[in-house]
């Protein structure tokens, strides 16, 4: 039986109500939000938000969106979506060995290269004994020279752009090298008056000093570990030389072969030339989805810094000669047809770590949306539930509603994604906040940011 319609004066009631029941709602978000960001604790700070609804673009709220900010590693966003797009999620990079003279008889009247090309998962002891075995299947018996490990994939420093010297032997400051072991990093251990480092093999001298105050010091670009005082205490640090590392593992590796090697394991670094020679082994790396999702979920800088420059390595359309620079113009461009302009972000490196970075709120929800896909939703951190949001929001209304990618360095954080409010309405949202130096006893930074989250989340009228 057909429904009666009601009369017309009723309908637009209905509509009137329904109406005004939206506006409402978005007002009452919108009151909630600035009331949060007028509190007198964030006077002298910056804040920047973008919140867009994904059914149609529209902005939902707004405050200071088009203002430049420090994004920290909210802009692994950009090379994830970047290098997925130009790459590929199938995408693999390699690790290969090479035999840099003649074999005779098993004999390799020469030196073993390991050349890397940026696979930033190598780990443990499993690849070496992956490549050895391949060495050993080619009939090599005993090696005159030594291992040779080949750093110089890269052209150009080490260190992403605008990296801070004070971060540089700290582990989330480990470089993206084209060879790398155990993310670039070691741990030493200071026990009972003994310094333990692992993996033992860590391209690094012990100095050990007496000292009041506890402390573990290396100095950026040497390979010596100062270790002052006896306290038990541990820390995890980059690693000085991880080409030198790798190379005495897969050394390592090939002795238990019954292979000899009769010289010691040395590196080369860009801007030297690597010997060259003939494939005899190959490693694949992880597919560039598999590294994303690790790297992300984590806020691994060392991984992302790789995939930066692994597409810089692909771009061969761009001129410069150093590969981080190719990278980051190649991303401009990717951007810029896009709709976001280098006035709305510029990137120098791939992580976020540098204080060159800049972008809007706006930019980044505006790549959210192009990009929004359960695959790259699905690489993201996912409110008290995994990655580096596994302990934030739970129990409140965003915990499994957000995906999103935090960002945290001195004096900015940072929280960009997507929420699906209860509502079930899907959001893009970008909160950036600069220039914050919470007073003893407040509240965890992240916590600030985070309830701006939980605002959208608890949202229970579509916007």
């Amino acid at each position: 039986m057909a429904r009666k319609r009601a009369p017309t004066n009723v309908r637009w009631v209905w509509l009137t109500l329904f109406l005004a029941s939206g506006v409402a709602s978005a007002q009452s978000l919108a009151q909630r939000i600035d009331q949060h960001l007028a509190a007198p604790r964030f006077a002298a700070a910056s804040w920047g938000i973008s919140v867009v609804a994904l059914d149609g673009g529209r902005t939902v709220y707004a405050h200071d969106d088009g203002k430049l900010m420090l994004p920290a590693s909210t802009a692994k966003l950009f090379t994830a979506a970047f290098a997925l797009d130009r790459l590929g999620p199938g995408y693999r990079t390699h690790t290969d060995v090479l035999a840099a003279g003649d074999i005779r008889r098993g004999r390799l009247r020469g030196e073993l290269v390991l050349r890397g090309r940026g696979d930033p998962t190598l780990a443990g002891d499993g690849w070496a004994g992956q490549l050895a075995d391949q060495v050993a299947a080619a009939g090599i018996t005993r090696i005159d020279g030594g291992i040779v490990g080949d750093d110089t994939a890269f052209a150009g420093p080490p260190i992403g752009s605008g990296w801070e010297a004070s971060d540089l032997q700290e582990y989330y400051g480990a470089t993206a090298s084209g060879l790398t072991v155990d993310e670039n990093t070691m741990v030493a251990d200071v026990r009972d008056g003994r310094v333990a480092l692992m993996p033992g093999d860590a391209a690094t001298a012990l100095a050990e000093q007496p000292a009041t105050q506890p402390e573990i010091y290396r100095a950026p670009g040497t390979a010596t570990l100062h270790v002052l005082g006896d306290a038990p205490r541990k820390a995890r640090l980059s690693l000085p030389d991880p080409a030198l590392t790798a190379a005495r593992r897969l050394q390592a590796a090939l002795e238990k072969h019954g292979i000899t090697v009769k010289q010691e394991a040395r590196s080369v670094h860009w801007p030297i030339a690597a010997p060259d020679g003939t494939r005899i082994a190959t490693l694949p790396s992880p597919t560039l989805a598999e590294i994303l999702a690790s790297g992300l979920k984590r806020s691994q800088n060392m991984y992302l810094q790789s995939v930066f420059l692994l597409a810089g390595l692909e771009a061969t359309d761009q001129p410069a000669a150093h590969t981080e620079d190719r990278a980051a113009a190649a991303l401009a461009a990717w951007l810029g047809s896009r709709g976001i302009g280098p006035s709305a972000t510029t990137l120098e490196e791939g992580t976020g770590l540098s204080r060159h970075d800049l972008t809007t709120p706006g930019s980044l929800t505006h790549l959210l949306a192009v990009v929004d896909s359960p695959a790259f939703r699905a690489l993201l951190p996912q409110a008290g539930m995994d990655g580096t949001l596994a302990r934030r929001m739970k129990g409140t209304a965003a915990e499994g509603a957000v995906q999103a990618k935090t960002g945290s360095m001195s004096y900015v954080n940072a929280l960009a994604g997507y929420v699906t409010t209860k509502a079930g309405q899907r959001l893009a949202f970008a909160v950036i906040l600069n220039n914050y130096k919470p007073t003893q006893g407040a509240a965890a930074v992240s916590a600030e940011v985070d309830a701006i989250a939980v605002m959208l989340a608890e949202t229970d009228q579509p916007m």
